[in-house]
């Protein structure tokens, strides 16, 4: 306990110091970043300067990106503030659980390019990260808060929009990257990309294989747990027509295939267990632009299957597989009135269908249709705001109303204060409304209200700045699993805070950090028919800091330390033996990596080295399952 207080101690001294004490050194220096700089999509689904949105969003950009192939999407998230995505660092082939500002994944929605993504046949409906590989992902926006007047259902914590690469500066241009690493680990990836007057393209295909670790952790260290490995395949192509100046139509399609091993649960090896898994996304984007404004579609198809080869009770050989369908199709138009105001109007179709043989209906589908507006102040005087509604017409559980109300103010172009409020919803699921165990086709949907405020500051010469917000949501009808099925039961709480400081120094320092804070119970019915409210963000902590150096020793030369540390934790154990669950304790944990680049040929050629953990922390991030010690890989990148 001395130990982990001394950590936190250290940690918080450090994000401390770097507020305040960084910004006498920047008094005589350039500017290299401002708030009106900064252009974000994800928040009103048209291009936005942060000045003139109250919502909070975080940008990892082309440059971090680049950075990052020795990582893995769930591990380049998981180093943001308020994203905590268990199983990042554990086996490879672990599946991940997306947890911002502390919500369950189910309601945390992706974005792929704008469109959502979701997989019918699952638990939550959640969409596979390990689907999409890094190499292909030009820009991430992170928008925190709901957002179902916008994007619709799942939208309760937030959105992620995963923005893939899509052209390049000149009618051709190509690129590749290798890497190997430890645990056998090898990835490469190659691309083509160019840009005419009339028509631009990206192509790219990724491999990536791992021996990996024993995913069940070997607690009484036998030595004979095989290893989980891992393999997947990624194609993705993009392009774009502009027959006449004003259109332009982006046809997309990408396919991710997977296999690797799983073992049977905390503690517990298995060698047979196998599973496959497959996504294709295919669809069209179209925009017609106009004097004042945009006139906007898409379309956008996804089939997801699912695998799994294990032994049954008789020790047979058996599959469990999943399959699900998800259409979405949508048309809105954008529209400035002069300098000051916008309207933002739309709608919505979803489709979800799913297979199963054992469901209670065969080939389960719903539908959701969504007609929305939002209307948009843009710096009058420095006062922003927008006011929006969404009225969602769900096939089977009814309906559901959502609205938003996110005024800021901005002074001197410096400080921006802001207000939030929103609700939000989430649909049933197929799996809950019909799947094969405990399913409830009454299911109402999950309602949430989110209000939060915030501050954010640009120091003198904009090399330092510092966004602070403080937030609560409350979830009604949470959908739960009884001793009957599925549920509406529950009401979820949950609050929190977060403080963001960065420092950019024209010497090639750049300082980023954050502090984020967040707790949560559940109220829910007992039998006899009275409320109980007890802490349940099981596997999330409470607190974690992370703080990011980067250092450009040269035009070739860059170096990057990453550390974060997570408080203790609480997860559930399910002791298959003893048919029993309780309630464990796990340990606090700080990780440190370290990044190095060196860019020959005009930054043609790369030599880049991605080391994590370099404490060699032995943590768990699920009870009962491993993660990984000490690991490097090393590789190189081409541009031409």
């Amino acid at each position: 306990m001395k130990r982990e207080r001394k950590v936190w101690a250290i940690s918080l001294i450090a994000l401390w110091w770097l507020a305040p004490n960084q910004t006498s050194a920047q008094q005589e220096q350039d500017s290299v970043r401002t708030l009106n700089e900064v252009v974000v999509v994800t928040a009103t689904k048209f291009p936005k300067n942060q000045t003139e949105t109250g919502k909070v969003v975080t940008v990892i950009d082309e440059a971090t990106l680049s950075r990052s192939a020795g990582k893995d999407l769930s591990q380049l998230l998981n180093e943001q503030v308020g994203l905590f995505v268990n199983g990042a660092n554990s086996n490879t082939g672990k599946d991940k659980s997306v947890f911002l500002r502390g919500a369950s994944t189910q309601y945390t929605l992706i974005l792929l390019d704008g469109i959502p993504v979701t997989d019918p046949s699952g638990i939550g409906g959640a969409f596979d990260l390990r689907m999409l590989p890094i190499d292909q992902i030009k820009r991430i926006e992170i928008l925190k808060g709901s957002q179902s007047t916008l994007y619709g259902t799942d939208a309760i914590a937030g959105v992620i929009n995963i923005i893939t690469k899509d052209k390049g500066d000149k009618p051709f241009g190509a690129s590749a990257m290798a890497s190997y690493g430890t645990y056998h680990t090898s990835k490469a990836n190659v691309g083509a990309s160019g840009s005419t007057t009339i028509f631009d393209y990206n192509v790219s295909y990724t491999r990536f294989k791992t021996d990996g670790i024993s995913e069940a952790l070997d607690d009484k260290e036998t030595g004979t747990f095989d290893k989980d490995g891992y393999s997947q395949n990624a194609i993705q192509a993009n392009f774009s027509v502009r027959p006449i100046k004003t259109l332009s139509l982006r046809p997309f399609v990408r396919f991710s295939d997977f296999d690797g091993k799983y073992d049977g649960g905390s503690f517990a090896d298995d060698p047979i267990n196998k599973y496959n898994a497959k996504v294709l996304n295919y669809g069209l984007t179209g925009q017609l632009s106009f004097a004042t404004g945009s006139f906007n579609a898409q379309y956008s198809h996804a089939k997801s299957e699912r695998l799994f080869h294990q032994l049954d009770y008789n020790n047979d050989p058996i599959t469990y597989s999943y399959y699900g369908d998800f259409d979405n199709a949508e048309v809105y138009v954008q529209n400035n009135f002069g300098e000051n105001f916008q309207v933002l109007a739309g709608v919505n179709y979803q489709l979800h269908s799913m297979k199963d043989a054992n469901a209670t209906e065969k080939d389960p589908s719903i539908n959701i249709v969504s007609p929305y507006a939002s209307f948009f102040v843009k710096n009058v005087g420095g006062f922003s705001a927008e006011v929006g509604a969404r009225y969602n017409k769900h096939s089977t559980f009814g309906n559901a109303f959502t609205y938003n109300l996110n005024p800021s103010y901005l002074i001197n172009n410096r400080i921006k204060v802001f207000v939030n409020y929103t609700t939000g919803f989430k649909a049933p699921t197929l799996n809950e409304l019909y799947g094969q165990w405990g399913s409830n086709k009454n299911l109402k949907a999950q309602e949430s209200s989110s209000p939060e405020a915030g501050v954010q500051y640009i120091g003198v010469n904009n090399k330092f700045d510092i966004r602070a917000t403080v937030f609560s949501r409350q979830i009604k009808n949470v959908i739960t699993y009884g001793a009957d099925g599925y549920e509406n039961l529950n009401e979820q709480n949950d609050k929190g805070f977060e403080i963001e400081p960065t420092v950019k120094l024209d010497n090639g320092l750049t300082i980023k950090a954050y502090y984020a804070f967040v707790d949560g119970d559940v109220t829910t019915k007992t039998f006899a028919d009275k409320d109980t409210t007890y802490f349940n963000l099981l596997k999330r902590p409470k607190h974690s800091v992370g703080i990011n150096v980067g250092y450009l020793f040269s035009k070739a030369f860059y170096v990057s330390v990453n550390y974060k540390t997570y408080s203790n934790r609480k997860d559930n154990f399910y002791d298959a033996a003893n048919f029993s669950n309780s309630i464990v304790s796990l340990d606090a944990y700080q990780l440190l990596d370290v990044y190095a680049e060196y860019a020959m040929l005009d930054g043609h050629i790369k030599l880049f080295a991605d080391a994590k953990n370099i404490l060699n922390q032995k943590y768990v991030e699920v009870y009962g399952y491993s993660t990984m010690r000490f690991n490097i890989n090393a590789g190189v990148t081409f541009r031409l």
